[in-house]
This record gives structure tokens, C-alpha cells and sequence, in this order.
């Protein structure tokens, strides 16, 4: 299998509101040719949120006693710990800089993946993750499907943290039209021994892979296809899938 990843470098900045899928079809590159079958796009998290409107000025959060004392332990603005605590269901883990959280959607991260990198006004305002990421993929999917006369998968990827290793790596929130988590159980290896436990993040892999061509800082790097994976579809995809149940999580 042979797979490329072409970066769509022209997206201009999102603005609440923004007809996302017809920007991405105008910031389209001309070396990528015409749209495939198998084509799927990896798309940033913070431009579907901010096509969304999820900022948050901090002047209009009143942290609860709560947050005001959760933030004395973490050293974080109060306002924004509270932000952290509406969009959680509960601490997992927390030290001076460090407050790691269980969000509302299911993801384990730092901060419930609430930023301030690379948003407007940023000493005001926060960005919040879409409501329902996956649903937001689905929307986006369907509505890129229509204009390019294909079936293309969506990916929404952001960086996280993961236990027992340093650094952060793209992963995916959201997804349409592909299988996040695909199952070898049952199947051989190379020896004939039955696989027992195989299963394979292929979101996630993709979605760390194109987060290599995003880059973290000032690329501004959006959007990029992926070319070449023969991805197993779906009209029931979901990221709960990629998501451990606490019972079985020894991190947590």
C-alpha cells in the first residue's frame, strides 16, 4: 500500500459561520489532480470549531467555588478551570500546571481539550471542542460528498497527550464514513497462530499521520488528504468506538 498526503495550504482563516466545505473545495490543490474514490480528508479540530462558534470570552465565565479552589491546585486562571470543569465529567488527575480530565464526550485529556493556540484575542477568549465531533464530521462529509460527486470519509484529529509517553500526537475525535477501529481477531499472523486481541486505531494512526503535515505551530495546515488507504466504510462510524471503557482502563 502506498499512501500520500497532500496539505491543503490555501484555506483562508475560519470565521464563525463559514461554509466550510465550500472553502475546502476552493483551497483544493492543483497537484492533487481530480477528487478518487478512497480519497478522505483529515481536517483540524479548531476549524470545525471555530466554523462553529465555540469560543468563550472569559470576562462572561463566573468560576464556581469549585473551580476557585481546583485552580489555587493547578495554578490556572479560575474562569478557565471552570470552562474545564462544564465541559467534564469528572478529575482524573491534576498538579500544579497539569489538570487532566475526563470530557463529556469520553476523551481522557489535559485541560478538556479547551486552547488558546492559535485563536484570535487569545489573552480573552477560549476555543472550546465541537459539541458533537462526530456528527460535525458526518455533516461536513455529507455536505463535501454532494459538491465532489464522490463518497469522502472525514477525519477530525487533535492533539493529545497519551499515558506513559511524553509528547502529544493527532488523534482522532470525530469521524464519517470509515471505520475508526478495525478487528484482526480471529485472523492469522504469518506463523498460522490466531490472533486474539488485534485490533487497529486506524483512525487515529491516519490522524497522527497527517498531523505531521499540519504542524503544530504556524503552518497553518488545516486540511490534508489522504490518498492510497483503503479505508473499511461505514454509515455507523463513531469515535466511541476508540475509546476504552473505564472498567478496563488500568490508566484511569
Amino acid at each position: 500500500m502506498t499512501l500520500s498526503f497532500t496539505p491543503f495550504t490555501s484555506l483562508s482563516m475560519i470565521q464563525p459561520g463559514d461554509n466550510l466545505a465550500e472553502m475546502i473545495i476552493d483551497a483544493k490543490p492543483a497537484t492533487m489532480g481530480d477528487w478518487l474514490e478512497g480519497d478522505l480528508l483529515v481536517i483540524a479540530q479548531k476549524v470545525i470549531s471555530k466554523a462553529e462558534g465555540r469560543y468563550v470570552r472569559l470576562t462572561d465565565v463566573t468560576p464556581s467555588p469549585e473551580a476557585i479552589e481546583l485552580a489555587k491546585e493547578v495554578d490556572k486562571d479560575p474562569r478557565f478551570v471552570e470552562l474545564v470543569l462544564q465541559e467534564s465529567v469528572r478529575v482524573v488527575r491534576k498538579r500544579p500546571g497539569v489538570l487532566i480530565v475526563e470530557h463529556k464526550l469520553g476523551f481522557v485529556h489535559a485541560n478538556a481539550g479547551i486552547d488558546r493556540s492559535n485563536i484570535e484575542h487569545s489573552e480573552s477568549q477560549v476555543l472550546l471542542l465541537p459539541q458533537d465531533p462526530d456528527s460535525s464530521a458526518q455533516k461536513l462529509s455529507t455536505e463535501l460528498s454532494n459538491l465532489v460527486g464522490i463518497n469522502l470519509p472525514i477525519i477530525i484529529n487533535d492533539s493529545m497527550g497519551r499515558a506513559w509517553r511524553n509528547g502529544t500526537l493527532g488523534l482522532a475525535i470525530g469521524v464519517s464514513g470509515l471505520t475508526p477501529l478495525v478487528s484482526h481477531i480471529g485472523e492469522k499472523d504469518i506463523y498460522g497462530r490466531s490472533l486474539e486481541v488485534t485490533e487497529v486505531a486506524v483512525a487515529d494512526e491516519l490522524a497522527a499521520a497527517a498531523s505531521l503535515v499540519m504542524g503544530q505551530t504556524t503552518a497553518k495546515i488545516p486540511v490534508v488528504l489522504v490518498r492510497g488507504f483503503r479505508a473499511h466504510q461505514t454509515d455507523r462510524a463513531s469515535t466511541r468506538m476508540l475509546i476504552r471503557d473505564a472498567e478496563s482502563d488500568l490508566f484511569r
